[in-house]
Formats: structure tokens, C-alpha cells, sequence
């Protein structure tokens, strides 16, 4: 189990003017790049080239998996897809990686997939029955067999979309991609994941963040709709359909806490502002005499600014990150990757030696990474260490997409918050409430999804499934 909670994924689609043809892969690699914070396991690249969908993928960060030579064997086109991946459903495998390329007797569908698909197991033993085989263990594997084998029926890549995503219980942002450069996106009808449109004069792109729209020079059109399925070609939309529908809409909250990145605008409000706000609003509910207020990056850093403007209490630098020392996770045992905190964050003794310190973090999940952050504060002479966490406790599963861990790991389902402030270390401990946390997001256009501390979830789910 991991110190943070991680999501599945980051979706990507390009559709340019027939003008532009070749610059497709290049821009799906750049967009990539941009969200290369939602998954760090796999990535991969599809383009369209008449009746052909070359793929490459593999493991590891972007850079590492699209070398020189790796882009070389992406051909010239005018439309790709393209993904990167944290793993919720399959194991990290090269087959799991996305896009996913299916064949069918007419024709080849690339198909990326953000969220998790909780009646994919039921999907893929009827598709089974119906002689299709699987190689991979991946969600995405079933999602995109099952659009190939509709669209074959169907003969047309929207219809086969469409109809594939009715069958879909639980989160999904998708983007498929046929031949002769049809691309078409789709969000479910909860809209549990983010997903937008950009234009600029050569075309159009959907992202699961606007980060990468900015990145790649597309201008932010607008989201996606939730149940919304939108056919792109030529780098124009040529049909749009809202024909998914949900009792309730709900955006999954830790977007805003934690996964996107500060400069992405989702669903009306900025993850900037709203983190400012929760930090804001953690200074109304815990106030504390201190004297510098420091946040743990990345996260953590806006909430801290709005601690400290709210306070009154100066905003310092606590940590410096070493943002070269790669992946947790590349560590071959669970004592060097617990180690690996003290490599990528270093106290700044300067900073607080001699002061009382709020330190203000996203989250706790199990607590060991919080001990160790406020023993390093203490160790670089902090005098008080004030710890303020911009999200509530962590109570409940994720079952669309977020890897928070099994419910008798958290540590609030086990320990109280006096037993949690001391296993942390804390001089004094205060999680934002869940009122004051939809209060700091307030301004999205989206109702939002907190199951994962109020146990309310949108979907119903099989729970022993």
C-alpha cells in the first residue's frame, strides 16, 4: 500500500486538419509529459495511418519509454491517442499498458482508458462466451474488446462506442480511436474524471487535464460533459451526444486535493484556488500560535498559502525537493522506498530551526510518511510541529479509480485522532472537515464525490465482488 493515494491514469486524443498530417505523435508525447503526475507504471501511443493503428508502449515514465528510436516507429498521421498509467485494475505488466488495440473482422480500434469499470469482470466472461480472448488483466482490455466487437456489428466507431459505454458501471473517460482517423471521447455519465476540449488553428484535442491542452498550444474550449460522447475528425467535432445519464453527477474531490496539477482548471474551478481555499479554511478550523507556516510538497504548498494568508503567519519553505531522484517505487525493498522520502525531501533548516511550524499536508493514509516528514522537520531544530491536512480522514474503498488501500489500513478506521497525532508526532493535529471541504470547492460546476471519507458512493458497487 502506497503513502499516497493514486489514480488510474491520463487519457489524451489529437485530431488535426488533413494540412497536418505528421505532427500527431509528437503532440500526444508532449501531452503525455504534462500529465505524466497521473501515472508513472506505463505509457503508450497509438496513431491512425489509413486501416493501421501503430502502437508503441511499455513501462516506465514517458521519456523513458519514447526514446528516438521508440518515436521513430510511430508513422506520420493526423490522429493519436495516447496514455499513462498507474495501475488500479491489472497488475503492472507491460500487456496492461495502454492504448489497447483491438481487432475485429472489418478493421483495428485503439482504445485509453482513465478510471475503473467495476462490472468488468462480468464484461469479460461474456465476451468470453462469445470466443474473445483476453491477454492482459486490465479493465481496459475488456472495454476495448467490447467496443471493437459492437462496432463490428455496428459497422460505425461511434455507435460501437456509444453502445459499449451503456454496458459500463463505474468511472471511465475514454478515448477510442479507429481507422481512417475517426477519434472519439467519451465521459461517464457520473463524471467521476476530468476530461476537456482544446482547439487552436490545426485541430482539436481532449485531455484529462487542461495542463496539457496549455502544454501542446491548445486553447481550452471545454469539458467534456458528463455522459457526453463526442466523434472528432479532420479536428473538428462532428457529432456531439449526451446520451449517458446518472442520478447524480460527482466529480472525485481529490482531484482537486491532490492528483491535478495546480495550473489545471476542472469543471469550472481551478485546482489552484480550491487548494488555496482548503488551506484557507484549515486556518479557520485550527487555529495555531506559530511562527511560519510550511507545506509538504507538491500538494501541500498552495493549501500552506492559504493557511498563511488566512493566519496571518508568515509562509516559509520547508522542504527543498530533489526532483531527479525518480520513482519510489524503482526501489528493490519496502525499506528503501520508505527511505526514498529522506532522498526526495530535505528540511531547510534555515527555515524553521528555533520555530513553531504549521506543516500542512493533502493527506494520511497510513501515517509512516507523515512521521517521518514532522521527525524531519523536528530534526532540522523545529521547536513545535503543528500538522493541518487538507483533506478528512480517509475512512472508505475508492472503487473508480483511486488506489487508496483496503479499509483496515487506514489509519483512521484504526487509530483515534489523539493516537493518530502521536504515532505522527505531531505537537498537534487538524484535518480540514468534510464541510469545509466542499466549501473550498465550491465553485465547480460538478456536485462531487467523497465516498472515500463519508462512504457515499454515487455508483452502487458489489462490495464482495
Amino acid at each position: 500500500m502506497h503513502s499516497k493515494p493514486r489514480e488510474e491514469c491520463a487519457v489524451f486524443g489529437v485530431s488535426l486538419k488533413p494540412e497536418q498530417e505528421g505532427e500527431a505523435a509528437g503532440i500526444c508525447y508532449n501531452a503525455l509529459l504534462a500529465m505524466q503526475h497521473r501515472g508513472q507504471e506505463g505509457a503508450g501511443i497509438a496513431v491512425s495511418q489509413g486501416s493501421a493503428l501503430p502502437c508503441v508502449k511499455g513501462l516506465g515514465l514517458v521519456s523513458e519509454v519514447f526514446d528516438q528510436k521508440a518515436m521513430a516507429q510511430l508513422p506520420e498521421s493526423r490522429c493519436a491517442i495516447g496514455h499513462t498509467r498507474y495501475s488500479t485494475t491489472g497488475a503492472s505488466t507491460p500487456d496492461n499498458v495502454q492504448p489497447f488495440v483491438s481487432d475485429f473482422l472489418t478493421g483495428r480500434i485503439a482504445t485509453a482508458h482513465n478510471g475503473n469499470v467495476t462490472n468488468s469482470a462480468a464484461l469479460r466472461g461474456r465476451l468470453k462466451e462469445l470466443g474473445l480472448d483476453f491477454s492482459a488483466t486490465s479493465d481496459t482490455e475488456v472495454i476495448s474488446a467490447l467496443i471493437a466487437y459492437i462496432t463490428m456489428r455496428s459497422g460505425q466507431l461511434f455507435t460501437g462506442v456509444l453502445d459499449a459505454a451503456k454496458l459500463l458501471v463505474g468511472a471511465f473517460c475514454l478515448v477510442a480511436m479507429g481507422s481512417n482517423h475517426k477519434l472519439v471521447a467519451v465521459r461517464d455519465p457520473n463524471g467521476y474524471h476530468p476530461l476537456c476540449i482544446g482547439e487552436n488553428e490545426h485541430g482539436l484535442a481532449v485531455a484529462s487535464e487542461t495542463c496539457a491542452l496549455d502544454s501542446c498550444g491548445f486553447r481550452f474550449l471545454r469539458d467534456v460533459e458528463p455522459g457526453e460522447a463526442l466523434l472528432i475528425e479532420d479536428g473538428q467535432i462532428v457529432r456531439s451526444q449526451i446520451a449517458l445519464t446518472a442520478r447524480r453527477r460527482s466529480l472525485c474531490v481529490f482531484e482537486y486535493v491532490y492528483f491535478a496539477r495546480p495550473d489545471s482548471v476542472i469543471d469550472g474551478l481551478s485546482v489552484y484556488q480550491a487548494r488555496l481555499n482548503m488551506g484557507r479554511q484549515l486556518a479557520r478550523e485550527h487555529p495555531v500560535e506559530a511562527d511560519v507556516v510550511c507545506g509538504v510538497p507538491d500538494s501541500g504548498l498552495d493549501a500552506a498559502q492559504g493557511y498563511s494568508l488566512e493566519s496571518g503567519i508568515p509562509l516559509g519553505t520547508g522542504f527543498v525537493k530533489n526532483r531527479y531522484i525518480g520513482r519510489s517505487f524503482i526501489f528493490p525493498t519496502q525499506a528503501q522506498r520508505e527511505n526514498a522520502v529522506a532522498l526526495k525531501l530535505n528540511p531547510l533548516r534555515a527555515a524553521v530551526a528555533g520555530k513553531r511550524v504549521v506543516l500542512v499536508d493533502d493527506s494520511i493514509v497510513r501515517g509512516t510518511t507523515c512521521a517521518r516528514i514532522v521527525a524531519a522537520i523536528r530534526g532540522a531544530g523545529a521547536r513545535e510541529v503543528h500538522l493541518r491536512i487538507s483533506a478528512p480522514p480517509f475512512l472508505h474503498n475508492c472503487y473508480f479509480g483511486t488506489d487508496i488501500g483496503e479499509e483496515d489500513e487506514l489509519i483512521a478506521n484504526r487509530l483515534s485522532l489523539e493516537e493518530i497525532r502521536r504515532q505522527t508526532g505531531a505537537d498537534t493535529l487538524g484535518y480540514i472537515s468534510m464541510e469545509g471541504l466542499r466549501g473550498a470547492c465550491r465553485e465547480s460546476r460538478l456536485e462531487l464525490c467523497d465516498a472515500c471519507f463519508t462512504g457515499d458512493y454515487a455508483t452502487w458497487v458489489d462490495r464482495d465482488a
